[in-house]
């Protein structure tokens, strides 16, 4: 549990919004970063009546819709603990001082946890294929993967209530990826009875993980098409006032890269960042037109409102209203492209207090959780381009 030596306020009562809706993005063990966030929006008071995930998103989605509020963090640090070690724990204490500790050893480190992880995998949650998938028949599931994910399934079972996710207290959504078809699906609750395969086949990463099958057909991470799930929330149908927070492991803005390694990362950020700012901007023009539609229509006289094109009109005119609140990671320097799969305890921590704490300092915006006065009835809140302290 993250101890903070100023607690983030407490919401006065329920958000002024029909929907509180938690988007997280995929980025492996950058996920502690989600339960941060989540940590101090509980905190606040805040709590989800949406949750959609990607990837380690879904699985944090899972988490926190399968338990009751008051067990939410504790079952996020349980998860988080379970696949994270702290091999170099003991080391670290004994061995580095304050002369020749920066981000270089750190670096080190985390390369060498990371590499770690490539060999034995990360408890309850994958491990290496003994023998190496090239030497599986071909068809087999074993020959399309370099990791098995069979811990996963056990681990999501200890940590999540799929029958209160079922019972649909919280809306659950989760994006995959058909491989036969390549169409993007989403699991949701609504439409689907969610089991672990629905998790574990949305962060099914190929080539390391193999596909998950879901009623006949396998399932890819829903990645490899779009890594935020933004879009289906806002898009979703009925409309409703929504307040959304849009939990990002992937900035999409960075430095031009000066050597291969440099340029190895950009490319993941710029790949798995999902254009979620376009994607936001482009949210906020289509609700521009909706809010001017319905504009137009209240002016028409009664003799026109029945006219099918006003009628084909008004079913795309609304005034819903939407804050979407940014909070992305913003990569230490030390952190290479590897850091998406390096599982230490120190590395886990160091995301989850930053989750937290951009959490807490973005609260603090006096308008983040009130209703949008501007025309678009659309706010956009993002605490590097705030710049609140």
């Amino acid at each position: 549990m993250i101890v903070s030596q100023s607690k983030t306020r407490n919401a006065q009562g329920r958000p002024p919004f029909e929907c509180t809706a938690l988007l997280l993005q995929g980025g492996g063990a950058l996920g502690a970063y989600q339960a941060g966030v989540y940590e101090a929006l509980a905190e606040a008071g805040i709590h989800p009546d949406w949750v959609a995930g990607i990837s380690i998103g879904a699985i944090n989605c899972a988490i926190v819709a399968g338990n009751p509020p008051e067990r939410r963090v504790e079952k996020l640090r349980q998860f988080w603990e379970r696949i994270t070690t702290d091999v170099f724990a003991s080391w670290s204490k004994s061995c580095l001082t304050p002369m020749v500790t920066g981000d270089w050893v750190r670096g080190l480190m985390n390369q060498v946890s990371a590499n770690l992880t490539l060999l034995n995998g990360a408890p309850g949650f994958f491990l290496p294929r003994l023998p190496s998938p090239w030497l599986h028949p071909t068809g087999t599931i074993e020959a399309t993967s370099f990791y098995d994910t069979a811990a996963l399934r056990n681990t999501l079972e200890s940590v999540v209530d799929f029958d209160r996710i079922n019972a649909q207290e919280m809306r659950f959504s989760v994006g995959a990826v058909n491989v036969r078809s390549g169409n993007f699906v989403y699991f949701d609750s609504t439409t689907h009875t969610i089991s672990p395969e629905h998790v574990m086949a949305s962060g099914a990463l190929p080539p390391g993980f193999a596909a998950i099958e879901v009623d006949g057909e396998r399932y890819w991470d829903g990645g490899l098409i779009s890594n935020t799930p933004l879009q289906w929330v806002m898009d979703s149908i009925p409309r409703q006032d929504t307040l959304a927070f849009q939990v990002d492991l992937w900035s999409a803005r960075g430095d031009f890269p000066g050597n291969m390694a440099e340029v190895e990362t950009r490319q993941k950020e710029i790949l798995y960042s999902s254009r979620t700012r376009a994607n936001t901007d482009q949210f906020k023009r289509a609700q521009r037109v909706r809010n001017t539609v319905a504009t137009l229509l209240e002016t028409l006289p009664d003799d026109l409102k029945n006219d099918p094109n006003a009628k084909l009109l008004s079913s795309v005119a609304d005034r819903k209203v939407y804050n979407i609140v940014h909070l992305i990671y913003r990569a230490r320097n030390y952190e290479g492209s590897s850091k998406d799969y390096e599982f230490s305890r120190s590395s886990m921590e160091t995301h989850w207090r930053a989750g937290y704490h951009d959490t807490v300092r973005t609260l603090r915006h006096p308008n983040v959780l009130k209703r949008p006065a501007n025309h678009e009835g659309v706010a956009v809140f993002d605490l590097e381009q705030d710049g609140r302290d």
